[in-house]
C-alpha cells in the first residue's frame, strides 16, 4: 500500500523523533517502509544540507536557500521517494514542501506562489497523502534545542520562528483534509499513539 507521509513543525517540535518512531513501528509490523529527511537522504542532498545548515562564512540569500532546498528535494524525489512509492512502500519523510513555504515563504518573506511553482517542479507531481504538523509555542520548542550548537535556522530571531509557526497553521487551515495538527507538548507516547490511530483508523 503506497502512502506518502510527511512530518512538519518548527524547531524542537519533535517531528524527527515521531517520524523515526512511526517508521520503526511500521517495520516491526512487517510493513514495507522507508524513512527519509529533508534536506538529505541522498549523497547530493547531504552535501546541500551541510551547506544550508552549517555554513559559517557563506552568506545564503533567501532565493538561494529556496533553490538549494529544491535541488536536494528534486534529487530525493527522483532517486528515492518516487521509486519507493512505485514499489508500493510507505514513505515517511521528515520535512517536505510545506517546510519551504513556512520557512522561505512566511519566514523569509518570499512570494508563496513562486515557491509553490518551484516546489512543484522539484516534486514532479509527488504530494503527501498525510501531513502531521507538530505544533507548539516557539519559545518552548527552541528551549528543547539547547543540547548542541544551533544551526543557521535555529539561530534566527524568535520573530522569524513565530512567522514560521503562523505559516504552518495557515497552511493547515488551507488543506484540512491533508494536514493533521497535533499539540507537540503532549507526551511522546501519546503523540505516537495519535499518529498511529490516524494512519490505521
Amino acid at each position: 500500500m503506497a502512502l506518502f507521509i510527511t512530518f512538519e513543525g518548527g524547531e524542537g517540535s519533535g517531528k524527527s523523533s515521531q517520524a523515526k518512531a512511526l517508521y520503526g513501528k511500521l517495520k516491526r509490523q512487517g510493513i514495507p517502509a522507508i524513512l527519509v529527511h529533508e534536506p538529505g537522504s541522498t549523497p547530493l542532498g547531504e552535501k546541500i544540507s551541510r551547506l544550508l545548515k552549517w555554513a559559517q562564512t557563506t552568506e545564503i540569500s533567501p532565493i538561494s536557500e529556496l533553490m538549494l532546498f529544491n535541488a536536494a528535494r528534486s534529487q530525493l524525489v527522483s532517486q528515492v521517494i518516487k521509486p519507493a512509492l512505485q514499489d508500493g512502500k510507505i514513505v515517511v519523510c521528515d520535512r517536505f514542501t510545506d517546510s519551504t513555504l513556512a520557512y522561505q515563504g512566511y519566514g523569509r518573506g518570499l512570494n508563496l506562489e513562486t515557491i509553490e511553482q518551484i516546489n512543484s517542479l522539484a516534486t514532479q507531481g509527488v504530494e503527501p497523502d498525510i501531513t502531521f504538523l507538530l505544533d507548539m509555542p516557539v519559545e518552548a520548542g527552541l528551549a528543547r534545542k539547547t543540547a548542541r550548537a544551533p544551526d543557521r535556522f535555529e539561530k534566527e530571531a524568535t520573530a522569524f520562528h513565530k512567522k514560521v509557526r503562523q505559516g504552518y497553521l495557515e497552511l493547515a487551515q488551507r488543506e484540512p483534509e491533508r494536514f493533521f495538527v497535533i499539540d507537540a507538548r503532549k507526551p511522546k507516547n501519546e503523540i505516537a499513539a495519535i499518529i498511529w490511530q490516524r494512519i490505521t483508523g
